[in-house]
Order: C-alpha cells, then structure tokens, then sequence
C-alpha cells in the first residue's frame, strides 16, 4: 500500500489549534496521528471526525472537556488531517477504517473505560467499535452520524454530495465543509480545513469515503452493521444522542437512535441550536459542554 504524508509546515499557524501533534504507527504500515487536551489521567474521550474534515473540527470541544477534568483525544482518521493517506482509494475500506481506528485506541494507546463521540463517518467508525469491543466502552454520542445498512434508502441530498465528491475534477475540501456549516467559515478555517491535503493526489480518502457508506443490503460492509445495530439495541451503556437541529443529512437518525437504542432511556437528550451538519464548527462549545455534562453525570 502506498501512503503520502502531508509535510508538517502545511499545518503551521492552525487558528485555535495549538495541540503537539502525536502518532502511533499501525500494524500494517500507515502511521495515524492524534491530539489530546486535559489530564493524562482522566476519563478518555474519543472524539471522531468524518468526511471530509480532520481533527481541527473539535477545536471548540476538546477545551470543555479538559475543563471539567476528561482526557479528550482527537484522531485523524487514515487519509485525513497528518495521518498517512493511502494514495490509491481501493486501499480503502470500511473494514479497515474500522480496524485502524480501533488499533490506534486500544492496542497503540491501550485505552478502557471509553467514551466514544462520533460525528458523520466518526459515527460509522466509533458505533461500529463500541459494539464489536463494548467491554473498552464506558458510554457513546452520537452526533450527526448514523449506523447505515443499506436496508433504508439515504436521502437524496446525501446522493448529491456522494456524487459531488466522486465527480469532481477538483475536490474543494473547504467548499464541502462550508456547505455543511451554518456559519461562514473564516479565510484561515478554511485554509485550515484544505491544509492536509497539498494537492489531489492526497485525497483518494474523502474521494473514496462515500462509496463505502452502505446503500444496499448486499454492501460488503452492512452484514457487519446489522450486527452492530443488534448490538447497541441491547448494551447497557448510556448513549447519548446530541443532533442538531439543522442536519438534513443525517437528522432522520436521531429520533430511531432513541427509540431503537436501550441505552438513550432515561437521559436527556440535547438538540444542538443554530447548528447544521457540522456542529462542532456551529456550536462546538455547546457540544463540548454536553459531553462533558453526561461524561460527568452518567
């Protein structure tokens, strides 16, 4: 497998980002990078980005976490942010999404006792690994994100965007992460968000993402997900579920997270204000301060 790794002065002078990057190399050869804010000993809080954003997207979490006392670490997933991009898109798969993450979190940095927080792709990564290793877990959030199958038709907007990014010559990364935002991102966000990513070559990850979310029940990927499903229906772990109220992408998520999920019953649930997909760009701050909330109290 052939990997590229963004040169380090593409992420010199990141607007309200200033965690030293840290890695870990993995079994099969790509090296995946993280960030942590708040005590070496307090309890983890995996935070999970998707397509196509990176680490940078929890800038306005990870301080309302380390403040009430939690250890918030931000992965980049393979292909995003400093972590090494496959350069062919075949060399990515869902299953093996699924494996480096949990290789990066509980065989390199051997955590317990986790609380996973996954938004959009992080959600399909994070729910995947809290219900295949629950015995690492200690609570979920789900955030803009789902558990696809392929059994349910996605909705037409997410088809736009799937084709949006496999279509074009040009993949404008800050374009996509402003679309799903409510507020107007600044020149040096923006510059922020294309900063992994020098030139086309190192995309093949957020070009590749959306072919592998399952849309039909024969996908490669939704035995695997049906199984999850079975799954969190029945795992006594608290699970929260803290959508926006503005994501017409993933919004039809939350009310079947509640009713199918054992583990939302009797906790109060957040929707995030003023927020559209991208929450954590919106309302990071108020999401910050709900997690730390039930990490705290659940």
């Amino acid at each position: 497998m052939r990997t590229l790794r963004t040169p380090e002065d593409r992420f010199a002078g990141l607007p309200g980002f200033p965690y030293e990057p840290r890695y870990a190399d993995l079994p099969d050869g790509p090296r995946m990078a993280y960030v942590e804010a708040g005590p070496k000993d307090g309890e983890p809080v995996v935070l999970l980005h998707g397509e196509p954003s990176w680490s940078f997207l929890y800038r306005h979490v990870m301080p309302e976490l380390a403040a009430a006392g939690l250890r918030a670490i931000a992965p980049d997933l393979i292909g995003f942010g400093r972590s090494d991009k496959p350069a062919d898109p075949a060399d990515h798969t869902y299953a093996r999404h699924v494996e480096w993450t949990r290789a990066l979190l509980f065989d390199a940095l051997g955590l317990n006792g986790v609380t996973v927080v996954g938004q959009d792709w992080g959600g399909l990564i994070g729910l995947r690994i809290a219900a295949e290793h629950p015995g690492r877990v200690a609570r979920i959030v789900a955030a803009n994100t789902g558990l696809p199958t392929g059994d349910i038709p996605m909705p037409e907007v997410w088809h736009r965007f799937k084709d949006a990014v496999t279509g074009a010559p040009t993949l404008d990364i800050a374009r996509f992460v402003q679309a799903g935002c409510r507020t107007r991102l600044g020149d040096e966000v923006r510059a922020a968000y294309d900063a992994p990513f020098p030139d086309e070559s190192y995309k093949a990850g957020p070009r590749a993402l959306p072919g592998l979310v399952p849309t039909t029940p024969d996908d490669p990927a939704a035995p695997a997900n049906r199984a999850a499903w079975q799954i969190l229906t029945t795992l006594d772990r608290p699970f929260l579920v803290a959508f926006s109220d503005g994501d017409p992408i993933t919004g039809g998520m939350a009310p079947v997270m509640l009713k199918a999920i054992a583990g939302t019953a009797g906790l109060s649930h957040p929707v995030i204000a003023g927020a559209g997909h991208f929450l954590q760009e919106d309302a990071g701050t108020e999401l910050g301060r709900q997690i730390a909330l039930f990490v705290t109290s659940a």
